[in-house]
């Protein structure tokens, strides 16, 4: 294991293998405590006991991380708070509802359920910064936490904090203005079978909506598969057998979505911030004028933005730093094409639910359905490809890539396109994202770019 343990978003791995280890989890639980408890200078709530709250989505090997990075921190001097299966955003909610001194959610996302990871919050409820990160991982590799062992009296307690998913229901329900329901409208769920199985069917319930729900059995083991946001045909079928007005898919965690309009026809995240950001302008609510998207999202989007009357800001990839730029800068409203969504109005972090509330209030008070409002912006042709690879050797190492991503970037210019090549920061792959006029064009750019990639680090 090298001397990194955080990516860009959090630990991440499959479970039981370094970094995602019991052992690992352990230091981390003793890193993190010290961390918030000392390094941090926060005084305790109650004025005699630091906590944590630890959430965790449904994946079997929660239970071990679970208990593990728990007793890491309960080895601290540090109270803990287990609040169970819950989305990230409800860990992120729960930990400023409570006082906490940080949160930690136990989740790989929208991976496959033989992946785990860990995810940091502070007390304010947005993820940690990189230097916090360092400091954590400077105490797990040099070994000094194990100098630190409080007295006996000392140890930490844990308890279960039984009305968390209560508690987070009214928090989503907030969001919604009460001088409207969702009644008679028919929404179908799928939450993947991941944390979100109980509570967005609860709240779109408790709003007056008539639910269809399913991928809310988890086992474990069914995570996300064939089902949520990464698989969404299952719901665009459902939404038509059904008559249903719109439907959500969550990913393991619920802190993304995608949407389904009442034909079947898929709104991917740049439809929902395309919606959300113009309504926004129009109402005056959003902040500097100003939508914060990733490189990933669509050129289209920036130009409804703009011709609304407002600016879109560009980031690397990764919900952690859309939030930081709007942390920086005073933005309200942010996202990624994916599904993540962050509306500081209401959340800290991307909420999936959050997000579809919103743009179920925006159906509500248009009397427009989901198909109308998507064609307030115009998708360019896009091309998105993914390259499975053994190793994350630099793109410049590689025999002749860049130069033919220069020759694709040379050639779309003109018409306005784009290039775009990257590592994932959470999966084994390679990404080519290609924009521009001529859909034939992409794909013979992106099978001779890819052709590439494959042919030296791919997976066979």
């Amino acid at each position: 294991m090298n001397n990194r343990i955080f990516g860009t978003d959090g630990v991440r791995g499959t479970a039981n293998v370094e970094p995602v280890t019991a052992e690992t989890a352990l230091k981390l639980g003793r890193a993190a405590a010290h961390v918030f408890k000392n390094l941090l200078n926060r005084q305790a709530r109650d004025r005699r006991k630091h906590k944590i709250v630890i959430g965790k989505d449904t994946r079997l090997s929660g239970y071990m991380l679970e208990n593990a990075i728990s007793s890491g921190i309960l080895s601290m001097g540090v109270d803990v708070l287990f609040i169970g299966p819950l989305p990230t955003p409800g860990v992120a909610y729960i930990t400023r509802s409570l006082r906490a001194d940080a949160g930690i959610v136990i989740t790989a996302s929208h991976n496959p359920y033989a992946d785990n990871g860990i995810k940091f919050f502070r007390a304010d409820g947005y993820k940690l910064d990189d230097q916090i990160e360092g400091q954590i991982e400077k105490l797990v590799f040099s070994g000094d936490i194990e100098k630190v062992r409080p007295a006996a009296e000392e140890i930490g307690k844990a308890v279960r904090i039984d009305d968390a998913l209560g508690r987070y229901i009214e928090f989503a329900k907030a969001g919604f203005p009460k001088n409207l329901t969702l009644e008679n409208m028919r929404v179908v769920v799928d939450c993947g079978n991941g944390a979100a199985y109980k509570s967005s069917p609860c709240v779109l319930r408790e709003l007056g909506a008539d639910v269809i729900v399913f991928g809310n059995q988890p086992d474990g083991k069914n995570i996300n598969e064939n089902c949520g946001s990464m698989h969404p045909e299952s719901l665009c079928a459902k939404v038509v057998e059904h008559k249903a007005d719109m439907g959500i898919a969550h990913d393991g965690d619920a802190d993304r979505v995608l949407l389904c309009d009442e034909n079947g026809v898929l709104a991917d995240g740049d439809d929902i911030m395309a919606i959300a950001a113009i309504d926004m302008l129009t109402r005056g609510t959003l902040s500097e004028k100003t939508l914060v998207a990733t490189v990933m999202s669509n050129a289209g989007l920036e130009s409804a933005v703009r011709k609304a009357g407002g600016n879109v800001i560009r980031t690397a990839v990764g919900d952690k730093n859309v939030i930081d730029e709007m942390l920086k800068n005073g933005y309200n409203f942010g996202g990624e094409q994916s599904g993540h969504l962050i509306f500081r109005d209401f959340s800290t972090t991307g909420d999936g639910l959050i997000a579809a509330l919103q743009i179920l209030r925006i159906m509500r008070e248009t009397s427009r359905p989901l198909s109308k409002l998507v064609k307030c912006w115009t998708r360019y042709p896009q091309l998105v490809t993914n390259v499975k690879v053994r190793e994350k050797i630099p793109f410049e190492k590689l025999d002749g890539v860049l130069a033919m991503v220069s020759a694709a970037e040379l050639e779309l210019k003109s018409a306005g396109g784009r290039v775009l090549l990257r590592y994932s920061g959470t999966e084994p792959k390679a990404r080519l994202l290609l924009e521009g006029s001529d859909e034939d064009v992409l794909k013979d750019l992106s099978r001779r770019i890819c052709g590439a990639i494959e042919k030296q680090i791919g997976v066979s």
